[in-house]
């Protein structure tokens, strides 16, 4: 039965699919700083290495696993109930052994967890050390489960404006000479719409895929917050909406700050967008000084139903919806607002708004100029 194998990690190190090769733990890689659990154990089969994320998935101590027998501590199991380590014998054996791709093992009357080992080998070929790496089934069925919703929502939102863009130019190519200069206008147009569309939706899943893989290009310089909202609004006026729905207050003078001034163009835009489309009223937005630290705090509220307590742990998770909301978009856009707040080093949060409605509170650091 295959397994996917997604990398392994020598002593020091762990399992990731995009994690830093073995040699990196030379580096001083601290076990604790790892997101998947990590045993060591050295040429005499005692653990030596036991991170906090082992600590987490097995619940064993540390302080119980260090020194002993690795078999004893982290006890294994496949689908049919054999002891995964009799099964391997992982310190006897073909000598040039040197990693088990990733599969699924469970602990005695314990979760699931994926499994991935490697070997370090002396000069005589026996095991140096014996490096075993670990992470919840659960969790990773849940990533999969996003990927596979990803696909799903980009198929569906693709195929509406794809068939229109298609059906638009077929006929315009059939039966140009049948149609007057305004009709083949309100088809293009449509088109066009329909293109911007397309091109959003793939900018939405290339922000998504860098959050994700933490490869966010951040290109700093010093930007006027004050600004970039006056800008947000008038956009949304000329786009047709009524210059009275919004309100601007600035609260103090901001220090300088060194942003990606695309960046927050496109999370004013987003926040703004969701207030106009999911809430009522009056738009605010207020910009701040922080108080704390140096920096800026923007807050913008709508005078809707607001967000119901328990829905606001999962507001910024992928293809998160209002109840009752009528679908568009992805779900996507606040995930992408929160990837974006935070790659500035910021925060950002959604409560209820003082005069009802909802408020997403976002902070941000002065930050600093990039160098090449």
């Amino acid at each position: 039965m295959p397994f996917a194998h997604h990398g392994h990690w020598e002593v020091g190190a762990a399992v990731g699919g995009s994690g830093p090769h073995p040699s990196d733990s030379a580096a001083g890689l601290c076990p604790d700083t790892l997101p998947d659990g990590l045993l060591v154990a050295d040429a005499e089969r005692r653990v030596v290495v036991f991170n906090r994320a082992a600590e987490r998935l097995t619940g064993i101590g540390r302080a119980d696993a260090l020194g002993r027998d690795f078999a004893e501590v982290l006890t294994l199991y496949d689908a049919d109930g054999r002891d995964w380590w009799r099964c391997l014998d992982p310190y006897a054996g073909l000598a040039t052994r040197t990693r088990h791709p990733e599969r699924p093992l469970h602990l005695a009357d314990g979760p699931e967890l994926l499994v991935t080992a490697s070997y370090t080998r002396a000069e005589d070929g026996s095991v140096a050390s014996f490096t075993v790496a670990f992470r919840d089934a659960i969790q990773r069925a849940r990533q999969e489960r996003n990927r596979a919703d990803l696909v799903s929502t980009v198929a569906h939102e693709l195929r509406s404006p794809l068939t229109s863009v298609k059906g638009f130019t077929a006929t315009l190519l059939a039966k140009w000479h049948r149609f007057n200069d305004d009709q083949k206008r309100v088809m293009l147009e449509t088109v066009n719409a329909d293109a911007d569309r397309v091109t959003r939706l793939i900018t939405e899943l290339l922000d998504v895929s860098r959050i994700e893989a933490g490869r966010l290009e951040m290109r700093r310089q010093v930007v006027d917050v004050i600004e970039e909202v006056h800008k947000v609004v008038k956009g949304r006026v000329v786009a047709g909406e009524p210059a009275s729905r919004f309100k601007v207050e600035v609260l103090g003078e901001l220090p300088e700050m060194w942003l990606d001034p695309d960046k927050i163009d496109q999370i004013l835009g987003n926040l703004v967008e969701n207030a106009l489309r999911h809430g009522a009223g009056t738009v605010t937005i207020v910009v701040e000084p922080d108080s704390r630290k140096q920096g800026a705090v923007v807050s913008v509220r709508d005078e809707g139903d607001g967000i119901p307590p328990e829905a606001v742990p999962r507001v910024f998770r992928q293809f998160w919806r209002g109840h009752g909301q009528p679908r568009g978009g992805t779900g996507l856009g606040l995930y992408i607002v929160k990837g974006l707040v935070e790659a500035h080093g910021g925060g950002i949060t959604v409560r209820r708004a003082p005069g009802g409605g909802a408020e997403f509170r976002f902070s941000l650091p002065a930050g600093a100029p990039d160098f090449a």
